[in-house]
């Protein structure tokens, strides 16, 4: 019987090892596909506006977005947000892409 349970045993280690590797990876490739796209809005900004006054303003107000995911927006950063939808309007970004691109300037 202990023989039983220890085959027992070992398949369901086995299942639960695999389980988890897949979950680790459809996750990892989730972030890493956040991260790049991201990464892309970040470039685009920071490239185009690190000297800009409006934008620099804006951001403590960026770093509360970002920390509180989206649920304080401050006066500045709506007002960043917007100046570079106007001088960009080719950028597709979401406001969360654009508060981390002005938390990285």
């Amino acid at each position: 019987m202990s023989r039983l349970r220890l085959l027992s045993t070992a398949a369901l280690l086995a299942v639960a090892a695999n389980s988890h590797a897949t979950s680790f990876i459809v996750t990892t490739d989730t972030v890493v596909d956040a991260l790049k796209s991201s990464s892309n809005a970040t470039s685009d900004v920071t490239s185009s506006f690190h000297n800009n006054k409006i934008v620099l303003a804006a951001r403590d107000d960026a770093a509360s977005f970002v920390a509180t995911e989206g649920a304080i927006r401050g006066a500045k950063l709506e007002s960043a947000l917007d100046y570079i939808r106007h001088q960009a309007p080719q950028l597709k970004a979401t406001d969360a892409q654009l508060a981390q691109a002005i938390l990285t300037i």
